[in-house]
């Protein structure tokens, strides 16, 4: 009896210790949000939008990957933001916007927001910049809305099966990753993020203070498993033979979430692709190496 209360006990507060509530979103506005009408309605649902430079400069649309926000983007931002009409949003059930009212995170629905998003905003035709997921959203995009694409940056961009993610077939989400709908503690969230970084000092401590709190959102943690569940990948190839706009792929050497091996897959199948990889860096260029990361950029989009 003493064995079973001591293991009751140590149950509860395992459970105590782990149980990770939602923040409630008044104090993550408070913290996040530059300014009230950075919120938008966009096709059906709002998004946190975030639109700087001249407003008659070549606009740039920045689409974060799976489990980031528009935040990701903030040194690039800043800097492109002189030249270049930047904007950057949070996808649904990301960052600071809430999950889509539609209940459809799906590839076709995010390309959905992006057009309504350009339309919202008076913007014919963009330049894409996608990391990752964001990377996979942007060039199907361009794929099938050429008319609406100037160019296209791809970063370390999802796309090709993988292991847990075949063709023509949702993947099964791991019941362990389930369990991030009730709990997310800091400390196994860095763990997670760390392997994104090939230099793991560059996860600062407020910058994984950001990951955690923009991921405790209402329903952003359910909206994330759904969007998991709706991946549904097609053989990238006759899509990125669709591809007429002038595209730069930038990689990490280093990147241990997408091999950079794909890289050459890419450039095979889009007409007019160029391939930069930078050494010593992971998944996320922008965030570990932003100014190293920036330089072919800016120079292709000049070109």
């Amino acid at each position: 009896m003493k064995f079973l209360w001591a293991a009751l006990v140590l149950l509860a507060v395992l459970v105590f210790w782990l149980w990770t509530p939602d923040r409630r979103l008044a104090e993550l506005e408070a913290r996040y949000l530059a300014a009230p009408g950075d919120m938008l309605e966009v096709a059906g649902t709002r998004l946190h939008v975030r639109d700087s430079g001249p407003k008659d400069a070549p606009a740039l649309i920045m689409l974060h990957g799976f489990g980031a926000s528009l935040h990701t983007w903030e040194p690039w931002a800043q800097s492109l933001a002189g030249d270049y009409r930047v904007i950057r949003f949070d996808l649904p059930g990301s960052g600071l916007s809430p999950p889509d009212a539609t209940g459809d995170y799906t590839d076709a629905r995010s390309m959905q927001i992006v057009a309504a998003l350009m339309d919202s905003l008076g913007v014919a035709r963009a330049t894409l910049i996608g990391n990752s997921m964001g990377g996979r959203i942007a060039w199907t995009f361009a794929a099938t809305q050429p008319a609406r694409v100037d160019k296209l940056v791809l970063i370390s961009p999802d796309g090709f099966a993988s292991r847990g993610f075949e063709y023509d077939k949702a993947p099964e989400v791991p019941a362990m990753m389930s369990l991030m709908r009730h709990t997310l503690p800091r400390f196994l969230l860095k763990m997670s993020l760390e392997p994104a970084y090939a230099d793991k000092t560059v996860l600062t401590e407020a910058m994984t203070d950001r990951y955690h709190d923009l991921l405790l959102a209402p329903g952003a943690r359910d909206a994330m498993m759904q969007r998991l569940a709706q991946v549904k990948l097609v053989d990238p190839v006759p899509l990125l033979r669709r591809i007429t706009a002038p595209t730069l792929l930038v990689w990490g050497e280093q990147d241990a979430m997408i091999p950079v091996a794909n890289a050459a897959d890419y450039k095979a199948a889009i007409a007019d692709a160029t391939v930069v990889t930078l050494p010593d860096v992971g998944h996320l260029p922008h965030e570990e190496a932003p100014a190293r990361a920036l330089e072919p950029v800016r120079a292709f989009l000049k070109r």
